[in-house]
């Protein structure tokens, strides 16, 4: 459908046109339209008694109505629970109170009516039960149709929601990763559209991963311990699978040493030769960062006091590896794997992989 030069910049002097905020919400705007129809979540304003002009509380009311339903509530819920909340913000703004309207532009502060289902996936499960494969589809799916709106709140409350119920391995692997792929899927597929998109999530996906860390950085470290390192190689600047290994061993009071994104090999021996590192994990996303060299010189870097040198164990993690390495050096799959090879089959900081003895 042809999108006129208004519905194209969205500006009337009314509100918003459907096209616009159809586009601005990810949704299409039949969608919208049969929003309407069938539970009334229409604008307040129709120019000239037939076009839809939304207002900024309509959008308001219409955001509320996207997080709702990608949260897993039926349509019929999520209206009824959207137009309450936006009758309790014009029940408690004395202009609206006085038949003025406002221009409040967030959802902030927005409640769900009391005796709602939870808005939150795994929120509200029978005591014992975990969240399923079939959940985790739908969380994911969920936090990318909050990205491709743009939705920062929503994108940030999913995240923090997966990280609550499921744990930040389970979550990165079931939840993160999955939706970070689709992202980049909807951006390679697009003609570089949506690259607003891809940003927003990973940007927000570090800050959760991030935040795990911080709370978790305050615990004393087991003394006496060395940290195990984390670099990216050469030309390497994807990090956050790296970050939530990071995330995922302060959670584990094991230390750590993250050096973060295209490491100078030079910088990377010296870090080894000052830090001893019981581990080095060294991330490559595609196979022209790759540095098969570097990681065996790691690995066969010695530190330590005369008569007693010995060497790190080196961890290749990422697609840009071989999955047959060569011989000295771990090739984990996954996060999950990764963790147990440096942890230990019981996954406690005590029984960290120690360094190989010379």
């Amino acid at each position: 459908m042809e999108l006129s030069a208004d519905e194209e910049t969205g500006t009337t002097g009314v509100g918003v046109t459907t096209g616009f905020l159809a586009r601005r919400l990810g949704v299409s705007p039949t969608t919208l339209r049969s929003w309407d129809r069938r539970y009334g979540l229409g604008p307040a304003v129709r120019a000239d008694g037939h076009h839809r002009r939304w207002s900024p509380d309509d959008v308001a009311m219409l955001q509320e109505m996207c997080r709702l339903t990608a949260a897993g509530l039926p349509p019929a819920e999520a209206a009824r629970a959207a137009k309450e909340a936006a009758r309790r913000r014009v029940t408690a703004s004395p202009a609206l109170a006085s038949g003025t309207r406002t221009t409040a532009r967030t959802r902030t502060g927005v409640r769900v009516p009391e005796g709602a289902p939870p808005t939150d996936p795994g929120q509200g499960a029978p005591s014992g039960t975990g969240p399923s494969p079939t959940d985790a589809a739908h969380e994911y799916r969920g936090l990318v149709r909050a990205a491709v709106r743009l939705d920062a709140l929503a994108v940030r409350e999913r995240l923090a929601t997966a990280v609550r119920t499921r744990g930040l391995t389970e979550a990165w692997e079931e939840v993160m990763v999955p939706a970070l792929r689709a992202v980049g899927r909807r951006w390679e597929t697009s003609g570089d559209r949506h690259v607003e998109v891809e940003h927003l999530m990973s940007w927000h996906v570090s800050a959760a991963l991030l935040h795990v860390y911080v709370s978790a950085a305050g615990h004393e470290a087991p003394t006496g311990t060395s940290p195990v390192l984390l670099a990216c190689v050469p030309g390497e600047q994807h990090t956050l699978s790296l970050e939530a290994l990071n995330a995922a061993l302060a959670e584990r009071r094991v230390p750590v040493l993250m050096l973060g994104s295209a490491v100078p090999p030079e910088a990377l021996v010296a870090a080894v030769r000052r830090v001893g590192p019981p581990a080095v994990v060294l991330w490559s996303q595609t196979w022209s960062t790759a540095n098969l060299p570097l990681a065996l010189h790691v690995a066969a870097t010695r530190w330590g006091v005369r008569g007693a040198r010995t060497r790190s164990r080196v961890l290749l993690s990422g697609p840009g590896w071989d999955a047959r390495p060569g011989p000295g050096l771990l090739r984990p799959r996954d996060l999950a794997e990764a963790l147990r090879l440096i942890t230990g089959p019981d996954d406690r900081a005590a029984g960290a992989v120690p360094p190989v003895p010379c």
